[in-house]
């Protein structure tokens, strides 16, 4: 295959022999193959197919089936128990039973009914367009260069230059959303022109196909890349997207971080999201661009597309060189006010009684020239994935409008199936976007809205991000852990940042590996602090708590009495740090302007002095008065909430062995040199629990609840309160 410059071949001769006897895993291997590619099709979209025999469980005889990518999933990832097997049979005779366009929603209620065996996987709205295609083995893609050519307005005229150029037979199909009806068309278009090779679907994607897994996959990557190749000879000719409006900025990632609060709060005013932030070329190329503003309101074309990226992005015109970043923050609160009117108005003028509500009128991307992208969406790989469906609707712009030229657009456009229907299509430099008409009916579509209904409910923390500082051992790393289980996005920081990496090692299976990440911080350091909130905010959009659950516990080092350096120390860890930790974060929440919670940690010794322990027992006592005073002055944005345990052994770093050997010679327990630390340790915590009324030792799993308890919704109406996890200390019981 010589002859592809932009894709490659990857397919495994001698995998795909492995796989030979079972069609359904080699399907698995041509779509894996076919979904790596971002260039091939976007996350979780496309679809692809197969028609083979398998032994009927009712009858013990061959049954002709399909196998055809479940609803939901995605081909780049997607195993054999995702795909949804169906009896070509059954299949076939809905083709009686369909009573034309206006029913064709009620023709998903027979996919369930027509499963092959046991196969329970939801078949897609897709189903019909693979199973009426008359071949084996069919791929249904969304390739940035076939959708600008479907996106073109004189895209049915450069097909034909492009069959002319690479020899091929690509046929063109008007728009229909996917479904039923477009099903029958693919199989009529088929049938009209013999021979054809692929087909063109106006403003939406590519079918290609083959008789055997290996001819299918070729067919696709070679039609793919030629048109890759005949996409961006065009581009090579033009500048794109009328030239650059303004330069971007040498600063952008500071001052997204400045304003990603402000942003993330605002586009959060209906349910909380979480944000990615993007400025790559060619982001910034479009962003900075003459046409972004006016091709930004045209919106996108492919369903897949809009789908995740609504109906159009917010733009912002900003000129970093002439505007400041307040006066940025003013202009953002201006273009949402319009956002919000202007999507109202679009869902009121296609809504019908039985459509489903509407859902947000807040954008989930966000353009603003000289700085970059921000996407938005439940979690962060979601965030990201929005992003890069907004990359592919670049590309499409880009191509679509490269490939104008001096011949007039036919009228009526060739996107639509009646030239009353041409009229809801806006065109702009060659590009064709999907009318809004069109566009309400896919992301209100009944079907769509029941493939949400069916996603599994949300974890207690979901949407949220909490820094936890102190998160390489002890309490603070269980707290990463339990948060993380809940399904937070969470950042480990720590100033053992090979600790706090590992505990972010061990986030990432309980919530997802781009839901967590590691930091270094001195809690001592405004700066060090400042940067790592700024940090995350830049990497998740914004902030919804912060924990700390470090803290000093001073041994002197002749044994008897601190150091006046020792002595600040400990109040520089265990109190100043907690007012800088809640003054630099207290600047995002403001911004936000989204409940947010603050945890801190006490102890019990706040309230039970000791001797010998005066520096750590006043630094907490103060701990418990800066929590009042950090609630009232907070309120009613954030509230301020800590736990006061008792000693914790377990799991902490201010419990070394020489510190635990320290202690039981201290309180005369008998113990051997030769046994193991932990060993030691939990000696030590059960002479302290023999000490409360329930004689349990605490551990930092019981901390953590308390925390995690204190950091959630269920604690919603607490704030100022300093919660004991002592086991039951008499002395320290509220006065």
């Amino acid at each position: 295959m010589s002859n592809l410059k932009f894709l490659q071949d990857l397919w495994d001769s001698k995998k795909a022999a492995e796989l030979a006897s079972d069609p359904l895993e080699l399907l698995r291997y041509r779509s894996n193959l076919l979904g790596a590619d971002l260039r091939i099709t976007n996350f979780g979209g496309g679809n692809t197919s197969s028609k083979f025999d398998l032994t009927d469980p009712f009858s013990r005889k061959p049954a002709r089936v399909m196998a055809v990518k479940g609803s939901g999933g995605d081909i780049g990832s997607i195993k054999a128990s995702g795909f949804a097997i169906l009896y070509m049979s059954n299949l076939d005779q809905l083709r009686d039973i369909y009573r034309g366009e206006a029913f064709e929603d009620e023709m998903v209620d027979f996919y369930p009914p027509a499963a092959f065996g046991t196969n329970r996987v939801a078949a897609s709205i897709d189903t019909p367009l693979h199973g009426f295609l008359p071949f084996d083995h069919v791929d249904h893609l969304h390739p940035d260069w076939a959708i600008a050519l479907a996106a073109s307005g004189n895209g049915k005229r450069k097909m034909e230059e492009f069959n002319a150029r690479f020899g091929h037979n690509l046929v063109w199909l008007p728009w229909q959303r996917p479904g039923f009806e477009l099903g029958l068309m693919l199989r009529k278009a088929v049938e009209d022109n013999p021979g054809c090779d692929g087909i063109v679907l106006a403003s939406h994607g590519l079918f290609t196909w083959g008789n055997t897994q290996r001819e299918s996959y070729v067919n696709s990557i070679t039609m793919i890349d030629h048109l890759g190749q005949f996409v961006m000879e065009h581009q090579e000719k033009q500048t794109p997207f009328g030239g650059t409006r303004v330069a971007s900025s040498g600063d952008r990632s500071r001052i997204a971080a400045e304003i990603l609060p402000t942003l993330r709060g605002l586009v959060s005013s209906n349910r909380r999201l979480v944000g990615h932030f993007n400025d790559s070329a060619d982001v910034l190329e479009f962003a900075n661009s003459n046409d972004a503003a006016a091709l930004s309101a045209l919106g996108t074309s492919c369903p897949d597309h809009f789908l995740r990226t609504r109906i159009s992005p917010m733009f912002v015109a900003w000129d970093p060189a002439k505007e400041s970043t307040a006066g940025l923050k003013a202009s953002i609160h201006k273009a949402i006010e319009k956002y919000r009117v202007d999507y109202a108005a679009y869902y009121n003028a296609y809504a019908e009684p039985a459509s489903p509500k509407m859902r947000d009128t807040n954008p989930s991307v966000v353009l603003i020239s000289g700085l970059g992208m921000f996407s938005f969406s439940k979690n962060k790989p979601e965030a990201r994935i929005t992003g890069e469906f907004f990359v592919n609707a670049i590309h499409v712009m880009a191509g679509a409008t490269a490939m104008a030229d001096s011949q007039p657009l036919d009228n009526p456009l060739p996107h639509a199936r009646t030239a009353e229907a041409s009229k809801g299509f806006r065109a702009l430099n060659n590009y064709v976007a999907l009318p809004p008409r069109e566009a309400f009916r896919i992301e209100y579509w009944a079907l769509e809205e029941a493939k949400l209904q069916r996603m599994p409910p949300e974890k207690e923390f979901s949407r949220r991000t909490y820094l936890v500082a102190g998160a390489a051992s002890g309490i603070g790393r269980q707290v990463a852990l339990d948060l993380a289980k809940g399904g937070a996005i969470v950042v480990c920081a720590d100033r053992d940042t090979e600790g706090a990496s590992q505990t972010a090692a061990d986030c990432a299976p309980l919530t997802g590996k781009e839901q967590v990440h590691s930091c270094a911080i001195d809690i001592t350091s405004k700066e060090s602090i400042a940067s790592a909130l700024s940090e995350t905010v830049l990497r998740f959009g914004g902030l919804d708590g912060v924990i700390n659950t470090a803290a000093l516990f001073p041994v002197p080092d002749d044994g008897i009495a601190l150091t006046p350096a020792q002595w600040a120390t400990t109040m520089s860890v265990n109190i100043t740090a907690n007012h800088l930790l809640a003054e630099e974060s207290a600047k995002i929440f403001q911004d936000q302007k989204l409940q947010s919670v603050i945890v801190l940690t006490s102890s019990a010794n706040a309230v039970v002095p000791k001797r010998g322990s005066e520096a750590y027992d006043a630094s907490k006592a103060a701990v418990n008065s800066l929590v009042r005073s950090l609630a009232v002055g907070l309120a009613p944005t954030v509230r301020v909430n800590a736990i006061a345990p008792a000693t914790v052994v377990k799991g902490s770093s201010m419990f070394p062995r020489d510190r635990v050997i320290v202690s039981l010679t201290k309180y005369n327990i008998a113990f051997e040199e030769s046994e193991s630390t932990e060993a030691l340790r939990n000696r030590l915590a059960q002479f302290y629990a023999n000490r409360t009324l329930t004689r349990l030792p605490i551990t930092p799993e019981h901390c953590s609840e308390a925390i995690c308890f204190l950091a959630s919704d269920r604690s919603g109406r607490t704030s100022g309160h300093v919660i004991p996890v002592d086991g039951g200390l008499p002395e320290a019981f509220l006065r």
